[in-house]
């Protein structure tokens, strides 16, 4: 099982939503640990996106220690930027 690490900017943006959002955010990656590569889309680089309603997560994966490097999340039209 992989572990999810944060960045402070993605962990910043996360505080700030409604109750109801972080805990749709929480199921998701609570189900993304289990089995990342069923929900993750390649992006430019070595990065990877995860779309999770209007937000999107952009992450780094580190295979061989399993943690998710949350890089980057905000909404969809401003996590491209």
């Amino acid at each position: 099982m992989y572990k999810v690490h944060f960045s402070p900017q993605a962990t910043k943006f996360i505080r700030k939503l409604q109750r109801d959002i972080k805990e749709r955010i929480k199921d998701k990656f609570e189900e993304i640990v289990l089995d990342p590569f069923r929900f993750l889309e390649h992006f430019e680089g070595d990065y990877y996106k995860i779309r999770i309603g209007d937000f999107r997560a952009l992450v780094d994966i580190d295979s061989e220690q399993m943690i998710i490097w949350v890089r980057v999340f905000d909404k969809r039209g401003r996590v491209y930027k």
